[in-house]
Formats: C-alpha cells, sequence, structure tokens
C-alpha cells in the first residue's frame, strides 16, 4: 500500500498547481500561439465539435503543459494527462481511449517516446475515432473495432524530431512551436509569481532574476520560490537585490545564468580541447555528461548566448565564451 506525501510534498504540488495560469489573460508570452489556439478553440465551439488535435513542441519548462490545460479549460472540457512512456503497451492506450468521454482532452507529453507498435495503432484513434484492437493470437486471433467519442489529443514534445512524419501529420489542428521568453516577459511572469506567493520584490530583484533564468518560466519560478525562502529564513520583509543575488550565488547561478553544469562544459571545451572543435560525444565522455542532457538541457541556452557554436567538425567555444573565463581567445578559434 503507498503511503500518503507528507504535508510539505502536498503543499509544494498545490503551489506549483497555483502559480500555473489559469486563464489565457494570465498566460505571458507566446502571443501568435494563443492566437491561434484561440481561433481554433473558437471555431470548433461555434460548430459543436472538439477541437482538431494539437501538437506543441519546445524545450522544457516554456508552458506545453500549461496550454493543454488552458485549452481544455477553454473547451469546457475535462483532461486526461500521461505520458509517451507511462504507456507500455496496446492496452494501456485501449483503456485510456475507451474511457474518454465526449469532448475530452488527452494529453499526451513525451509523445517522441512513445511505442512505436503503439504509435500505429493511435492512428485510426485520431483519423476515424476507432480502435482496431487483436483479440486472441495464432490462427484464432480476430480484430475488433471499437467507436470512440469525440476528442482532442493535444501532445506534447522536447524532440519533434524523433516523431514519424506519419504521425507528425495527423495534428490537423496544427503543430505550434514554443519558443524562449524575453526578459521583459519573464520578469511579468516573476511579478504575478510573486503576488501568488504573498512576497513582495523590488524592480531590481525581478531584473536579477529574470536575466538569469534561462529565459523559462519554470526556472524563473524555481528562483522566485527560492529567494522567498533565503528571505525567509533571514527575515527579510522582501525579496530585494540583495536577497536575489545570495540566492544566486548560493545556487551556482553566475550573472550570464550559467550554471556549474554549463561552466564544466565549456571550460571542459576550453582547457582540455582548445576551445574545439571537439565531438559531442568526446565532449560528453570528458564532462562526464549524458549525450542527451547536453543537448536537451544545456546547449540549447549556450547556443542562445553565443558562447557555443555547432560546426561540421564539433562543437567549439567561442570568443565570448573564452572571455567569461577571463581569458583570451585565440585568433585560430574556429566558428
Amino acid at each position: 500500500m503507498t503511503a500518503n506525501p507528507p504535508d510539505h510534498q502536498k503543499d509544494d504540488v498545490n503551489l506549483e498547481l497555483t502559480l500555473r495560469p489559469a486563464a489565457w489573460n494570465d498566460y505571458v508570452g507566446q502571443e501568435t500561439i494563443k492566437k491561434n489556439l484561440s481561433l481554433l478553440i473558437q471555431a470548433a465551439k461555434e460548430r459543436g465539435e472538439p477541437l482538431e488535435h494539437v501538437l506543441l513542441h519546445g524545450p522544457a519548462g516554456l508552458g506545453k503543459t500549461t496550454l493543454a490545460h488552458l485549452v481544455a479549460r477553454e473547451m469546457s472540457a475535462n483532461i486526461k494527462i500521461t505520458s509517451g512512456p507511462a504507456i507500455e503497451r496496446v492496452g494501456d492506450l485501449a483503456s485510456l481511449l475507451t474511457n474518454l468521454a465526449s469532448g475530452d482532452v488527452l494529453f499526451i507529453d513525451e509523445i517522441h517516446r512513445l511505442n512505436k507498435t503503439i504509435e500505429e495503432v493511435l492512428y485510426p484513434a485520431m483519423e476515424s475515432r476507432s480502435l482496431d484492437i487483436i483479440i486472441g493470437k495464432g490462427p484464432g486471433a480476430r480484430s475488433i473495432q471499437l467507436e470512440l467519442p469525440p476528442f482532442t489529443l493535444v501532445a506534447a514534445t522536447t524532440r519533434i524530431a524523433l516523431l514519424s512524419s506519419p504521425l507528425r501529420s495527423r495534428f490537423s489542428g496544427g503543430t505550434f512551436k514554443l519558443d524562449y521568453y524575453t526578459v521583459e516577459e519573464i520578469e511579468k511572469i516573476l511579478t504575478r509569481s510573486s503576488a501568488i506567493l504573498g512576497f513582495a520584490i523590488t524592480p531590481e530583484a525581478l531584473r536579477a532574476l529574470a536575466t538569469r533564468a534561462r529565459f523559462t518560466p519554470r526556472i524563473a519560478n524555481r528562483l522566485l520560490k527560492r529567494a522567498r525562502d533565503y528571505a525567509q529564513v533571514h527575515k527579510q520583509g522582501a525579496i530585494d537585490e540583495n536577497v536575489a543575488e545570495k540566492t544566486l550565488e548560493l545556487l551556482g547561478v553566475d550573472h550570464e545564468g550559467l550554471e556549474e553544469v554549463d561552466r564544466q562544459i565549456l571550460s571542459v571545451l576550453i582547457n582540455k580541447f582548445g576551445g574545439g572543435p571537439v565531438g559531442l560525444n568526446t565532449l560528453a565522455a570528458a564532462a562526464s555528461e549524458d549525450i542527451q542532457t547536453i543537448e536537451d538541457v544545456y546547449e540549447p541556452y549556450l547556443l542562445r548566448l553565443g558562447f557555443l557554436e555547432r560546426t561540421p567538425r564539433g562543437r567549439v567555444a567561442t570568443p565570448q565564451a573564452w572571455r567569461h573565463f577571463g581569458k583570451t581567445p585565440p585568433q585560430t578559434t574556429l566558428l
């Protein structure tokens, strides 16, 4: 029997749900996507039909799950949530689909990790609202077809390149890419979150946290909550610039928003390989990091900052990266 989580864990979960926007007006950024989804939702509601299937992709922490919740809310529909790795057998998918009510939203996170056999069963469910199941094995096996209620599939992925073309083409409502946020948008998110947390924050502290949140709302809210903890423990009535800086220092976040692993990757690239170029496999081994983690978590931010370049021969540290470590970049650095 599974034990109930401690009260403080429940509080953390409730807090995360509270910080998540519950209405379009509270959702900051991604304006083009919001306008497109609003149009799709309004048209579907006027026709009395469920929203067409939607695919959301982009780096982690940018609001894909939040958008799925908002879609369900705007459609006045229930939302059922699962993930690609959680659907291990065809029976798991069949159970999910047959338990949907008319108009429900099914949200599948990390859909690129869906088993290919299960993916093929999903095709007719998305296209014709039918589920083909084979019962039995060998000569006695037979196929039955189950009719499914009208539903909307909202899927999310951080690695759209791993999705098959047949699956991508079946998202008739559209495929939308979430991009990184601006510092100004992150400041708006932090302003709203600080009000919900009931902790005042100065404009200087807002800027300090926003500029080092890696352009990502999830990370921004994490930094804000740690700054609140620091202010609370040190009996500060508000989060000011000093509290923000002390918090960032404790977390190992420097003035460019780089964390320990970011600096380790760049340090290895510069000190061991003279700035590169070096292959990703070699870089990952030297930095003692997983290849996929470097590609999905750290590399996008380093590329956006202009500290890293991808070349046909491998990864290269830019002159900006050299200067960040107080070093003079060599004239022969390849970009």
